[in-house]
């Protein structure tokens, strides 16, 4: 029983050691790491036009050339503006939509709502293949506040979160 307990004990460290080592090796939690066949050597990226109702002025810029940043320093293609580049990004906005109350609070609007789509095309020259998708999100704001001061505020984050959402889709097949 003695030899049975200290043989537990002194392979438990082994075996949590071993477990590191194999999730380490299998690189499946490498989230940072685009998915690109060996084969792509080039990207063009699109401007990413404002085709919404309602138009944010910043949106637009800002969303390209964080997509454009985020391609750069996470892959290894290289930028061109030739049409005949490996993937040839494009895209639009397509709805920048605030809606009124989505959280109440003692029978008064707390939280207002505000809904961005991008519609993304992408085209694989290599291929002669062309992908589109479309990425939404929400982002709430509290409701004693403009859609100015929560633009303001959200803005930032509106851009984060859709450039990843679409990197990811791109490149991670998310």
């Amino acid at each position: 029983m003695i030899l049975m307990s200290k043989f537990k004990r002194n392979t438990t460290p082994l075996f949590l050691l071993w477990l590191a080592i194999v999730i380490a090796s299998c690189g499946i939690y490498k989230f940072n790491d685009a998915v690109i066949p060996t084969n792509i050597k080039t990207v063009k990226i699109g401007f990413i036009e404002n085709k919404a109702r309602y138009i944010n002025p910043q949106l637009s810029p800002k969303l390209t050339d964080k997509l454009q940043l985020k391609i750069t320093n996470q892959t290894k293609l290289t930028r061109t503006n030739n049409e005949d580049a490996d993937y040839v990004i494009s895209g639009s906005i397509t709805n920048y939509d605030p809606s009124q109350t989505v959280g109440v609070s003692a029978q008064q609007a707390s939280t207002n709502r505000l809904t961005v789509s991008v519609h993304i095309t992408l085209k694989k020259t290599q291929e002669n293949k062309t992908e589109e998708f479309d990425v939404s999100r929400n982002f709430d704001f509290p409701a004693n506040l403009t859609l100015q001061q929560a633009e303001g505020q959200l803005l930032d984050e509106i851009i984060r979160n859709l450039t990843d959402e679409i990197f990811n889709r791109i490149f991670n097949n998310w």
